[in-house]
């Protein structure tokens, strides 16, 4: 998995490429968490567009940033695949999470 941050002011762009999985959730989760500029954040986009696959242990990372985000601006995921989006459809993560296609 790759992680490209683009902070623009009080919007951070995290393009995410690969997968986000078990094994790779924990570093995306400490590249959000170590990153004070987080806090500063008012708008956090997730650009998945080079995303292939989301497992149960990235949704948690996911929905764990969004509670964070939601404490001080808003989180908007971009880009996501028909086969991710199905995951997040079938999980109810779609009814949580702000998907734009």
């Amino acid at each position: 998995m790759t992680i490209n941050k683009n902070l623009e002011g009080e919007k951070m762009v995290v393009a995410i490429e690969g997968r986000l999985d078990t094994t790779t959730a924990p570093s995306l989760d400490a590249e959000l968490n170590q990153s004070s500029d987080l806090a500063a954040v008012k708008e956090l986009v997730f650009d998945f567009e080079k995303l292939e696959y989301v497992s149960s242990a990235g949704r948690r990372v996911l929905l764990a940033t969004q509670k964070t985000m939601n404490t001080h601006g808003k989180m908007v995921i971009k880009n996501v695949n028909d086969a991710i989006m199905e995951v997040f459809e079938i999980t109810g993560f779609s009814d949580i999470l702000t998907i734009e296609k």
